[in-house]
């Protein structure tokens, strides 16, 4: 069984004979010896791509043993990385900190949590994991109306029923929301929870999202707030085309973890500081200090394999498109889907053809834009979800949890106390003020734009946010406009999943020997766009080099998401209705 609990499918047993027998049956005797014996003294493995999933496999690779050199096109980090906002810094502070977007680490994150641990920070007994800390609350505010105060914990019995009357409780908003469709929707949550892993992958994966929570006919709030909301504004995904399975999944572990049950630490935590400050400059110094090698500026154009199916050598250019090989005995891909594939030609795609599939996974906008405001405005001690916003707005109010780190003392010139963080989810919905979608609107647009979709929720009441606070704005600069087509392009999007995508996401291992696949698009544990999928698949990356090399190291450790015993009988229970074609139990008309 995978860690998924999946049964073996072809694709896994294809891969794991591939593994296992590559060398001795798709090589020949020479290149199946060099798989075994690394040409060099100490075995070189060259990681294309230092974000999330590049930077966790060097860590675990440079610890057994080999040599390790990095290639990246941008900057380290990738999508999680902080960016200095040029020409801001005066009076000898920091530039201002700007980022894609804000990130946040669940309770039930475990691979971004060890590695956190073994990277020295200070005088931090558990190094950069020392500097998360930890959000009180999650508020859910309406347009013109009340907004909603989550708490970020709950206590309940884990069992159906407890968990029942928790989700009920916490999604009663009292009259908005009617009490039959309410109980409807738990229920759904239900029947998933209760569903063997079989069904969750051989029905639940192929159903849509709205489908499943029965969206149609439904009240607009019961739309509104959980058939849409929830999944714009929490986790990034189109109701449309998620599947239920991945929707679930998440909800699962968000329920698990705010019963503090399987966590590493509490339900919701931030950096206490921006991202490369106190944690990815911390993990960059201690991966050099051990001798891993990084190539900034480097994209990689082109893969070449010999005749026999090995991969040989990388092509990468420079920013001036100087262009140079890059050899190593074994490769990391570790930069994003939408980037990878463009590499699988016809030699990769002629070893391994399940690699086309990657074809049909799809990519969508999710970016953030920052508000630097001269007025501490602490919205909530947390994340905050715009509900009605049409371009599904969430934010958090930085400075409240940078307390070590003086906001106006450090960063700018002196002037800007706080820093409102906002993620901007939908691209594709006309706005309140100009009437066209993000990806159609000029920067400057998109900064009154999303203010005024804020305004409209966080000032219904009294006047939390003034224009006069607003000191300057900064767009993640992924997002570029073309004046002569008047539209935005993305240089990087996040993978979004849809329904049936999982069999088209490949595993770490290629059939291709030598070759290894590392990103949020990797089959892991988490199957959404998230650091924490990144970090998993970058260690399935390691262990299968391990494996294929003959290493005799330690493999990277694994973690899986927490399953309750509580539900193992309901589960294995509805094991043998999946068997006998029946539905889950719960799931009635």
């Amino acid at each position: 069984m995978s860690l998924t609990g999946r049964g073996l499918t072809r694709r896994d047993l294809l891969r794991d004979a591939a593994a296992a027998g590559a060398a001795a049956t798709l090589l020949g005797p020479a290149d199946a010896l060099a798989a075994r014996r690394p040409r060099r003294a100490k075995p070189t493995v060259a990681v294309l791509g230092g974000g999330m999933a590049g930077l966790a496999a060097a860590h675990e690779l440079i610890e057994r043993g080999f040599d390790v050199h990095v290639y990246e096109r941008k900057s380290l980090g990738g999508k999680a990385r902080s960016i200095k906002v040029a020409q801001t810094a005066a009076a000898g502070h920091r530039p201002l900190p700007g980022e894609h977007g804000f990130r946040f680490f669940p309770g039930f994150y475990h691979h971004v949590p060890d590695s956190m641990r073994r990277i020295p920070e200070g005088g931090n007994a558990n190094g950069v994991w020392d500097n998360l800390v930890a959000t009180s609350e999650t508020r859910l505010s309406r347009a013109n109306g009340d907004d909603i105060i989550a708490p970020g914990g709950f206590e309940a019995q884990p069992n159906p029923s407890g968990i029942a009357e928790t989700i009920g409780g916490g999604l009663n908003l009292g009259s908005r929301i009617p009490p039959n469709e309410l109980a409807e929707f738990t229920n759904r949550i239900l029947v998933f929870l209760t569903s063997c892993d079989e069904r969750r992958f051989g029905q639940w994966e192929h159903v849509p999202w709205l489908e499943f929570v029965k969206a149609e006919g439904k009240s607009k709030e019961y739309n509104d707030i959980l058939a849409r909301g929830l999944t714009r504004t929490l986790v990034a995904a189109k109701e449309q085309v998620a599947s239920a399975r991945t929707i679930c999944n998440m909800a699962e572990a968000f329920v698990y973890t705010g019963m503090n049950r399987g966590n590493d630490g509490e339900a919701d935590r931030l950096l206490d500081g921006p991202t490369n400050e106190v944690w990815i400059d911390p993990w960059v110094r201690l991966l050099r200090s051990k001798g891993v090698k990084f190539h900034i500026g480097q994209t990689v154009t082109a893969l070449h394999l010999n005749k026999r199916g090995r991969l040989t050598e990388a092509t990468v250019k420079d920013r001036r498109n100087r262009r140079r090989a890059v050899e190593a005995d074994w490769f990391v891909s570790a930069m994003p889907a939408e980037r990878a594939r463009r590499l699988w030609n016809k030699q990769v795609l002629a070893r391994d053809p399940e690699l086309t599939e990657m074809r049909e996974l799809q990519v969508d906008w999710m970016n953030g834009i920052q508000y630097y405001l001269r007025r501490k405005v602490p919205v909530t001690r947390g994340h905050v979800a715009y509900m009605d916003a049409p371009w599904a707005l969430t934010s958090i109010s930085q400075a409240q949890f940078w307390a070590e780190r003086d906001f106006a003392k450090r960063y700018g010139d002196g002037q800007v106390v706080d820093c409102l963080s906002v993620d901007v989810s939908d691209w594709d919905t006309p706005g309140i003020v100009y009437g066209r979608p993000a990806k159609r609107c000029t920067k400057n647009e998109i900064a009154i734009e999303t203010w005024a979709q804020l305004k409209l929720h966080l000032n219904d009441r009294e006047e939390i946010l003034r224009d006069d606070d607003v000191h300057s704005f900064f767009l993640d600069p992924a997002i570029r406009y073309d004046p002569k087509r008047k539209a935005n392009s993305n240089d990087e999007p996040l993978l979004v999943n849809t329904v049936g995508s999982w069999d088209k996401r490949p595993t770490a291992r290629t059939r291709i020997s030598n070759l290894f696949l590392a990103g949020d698009y990797v089959q892991t544990n988490i199957d959404l766009a998230t650091m924490e999928g990144a970090n998993e698949s970058g260690r399935a990356a390691v262990r299968a080099i391990l494996e294929a090399s003959g290493s005799k190291a330690e493999p990277p450790a694994m973690y899986s998401l927490y399953r309750p015993p509580e539900f193992e009988a309901a589960k294995r229970a509805d094991l043998e209705r999946w068997r006998a074609g029946q539905p889950n139990a719960l799931d009635t008309p």
